[in-house]
């Protein structure tokens, strides 16, 4: 990986992580359309390192607070119904499934779904998912009504984004919006419930790093950094635009690329799947 495809890719790393519109798509796409192929699932994970550290910037007093609160409940200096401790309690087991989906599937992930058929029928499906959980929103619930029933579900949602086209935040969101939360509540609560996840996927693909033929540490770094910039700046834009607009402009575009890239690999533009160099 050269430095000006560690840069774009960076930056569109950092444009999409956030968006419901699927950042591993994105690369994967773009990967094989401009450059020599996938920069691989190695090159998702390292790079959102960068992306949810902006999340943890963001919203490093909420972060703080919730640590603190379900530290003391630990030790029952608060009680675990306090709604900082209960959301500490709730990112743990959001964070569950995709922990354990991603031990079980590590092959598959690597390799087997990153399938552009496969993107392609995610980007489609997933938004009219998108489309019907906005559209029949109750937008009623904060925050503070989580259940550890619909923590869960949050968590299982999260999982299906470990298939490149689903969006953690696009399937999160709208797992969110189904179980009647405001658009609002459910990105940030999206947002919260990726750290874990995120931090040890990419934490975990450091290790594959020196013997990917495609990476090399210094692109990677930059390309991290620049994911983290960006993303900082789409999250504060994203949680403005979501208090006032609904997400159809994302399901309309999901569709648009989907249909852009069903045509490229019927003509032959782009391969089903990028074999390793």
């Amino acid at each position: 990986m050269g430095w000006t495809e560690a840069i774009i890719l960076g930056i569109l790393q950092g444009l999409t992580e956030f968006l419901p519109i699927s950042s591993s798509a994105h690369l994967l796409i773009a990967g094989q359309l401009f450059f020599d192929g996938d920069a691989g699932s190695a090159f998702t994970a390292v790079t959102q390192l960068g992306t949810e550290t902006a999340v943890i910037l963001y919203f490093a007093k909420d972060i703080g607070r919730i640590l603190k609160h379900w530290w003391l409940s630990l030790f029952g200096k608060i009680d675990r119904s306090d709604p900082d401790a209960r959301m500490g309690w709730l990112i743990i087991l959001g964070s569950l499934p995709i922990g354990v989906l991603g031990v079980l599937f590590k092959d598959q992930i690597d390799h087997g779904l990153r399938n552009l058929w496969i993107t392609v029928t995610m980007l489609a499906g997933v938004a009219i998912i998108i489309w019907l959980a906005d559209r029949h929103a109750a937008n009623r619930k904060n925050l503070d009504q989580l259940t550890v029933k619909d923590g869960l579900l949050y968590g299982l949602a999260q999982a299906a984004a470990l298939i490149p086209g689903v969006s953690r935040s696009g399937g999160t969101i709208a797992a969110g919006l189904a179980m009647g939360y405001k658009r609002e509540a459910a990105a940030r609560y999206a947002f919260l419930l990726a750290i874990p996840a995120v931090f040890m996927s990419g934490l975990f693909k450091l290790k594959d790093v020196p013997g990917d033929p495609r990476l090399a540490w210094g692109p990677l770094i930059v390309a991290t950094i620049i994911a983290f910039a960006i993303g900082l700046a789409v999250i504060h834009w994203l949680l403005k635009y979501i208090s006032t607009h609904d997400f159809k402009p994302f399901v309309i575009y999901r569709l648009i690329l989907a249909a852009v890239v069903a045509l490229l690999l019927i003509t032959g533009q782009l391969d089903a799947v990028q074999a390793v160099s």
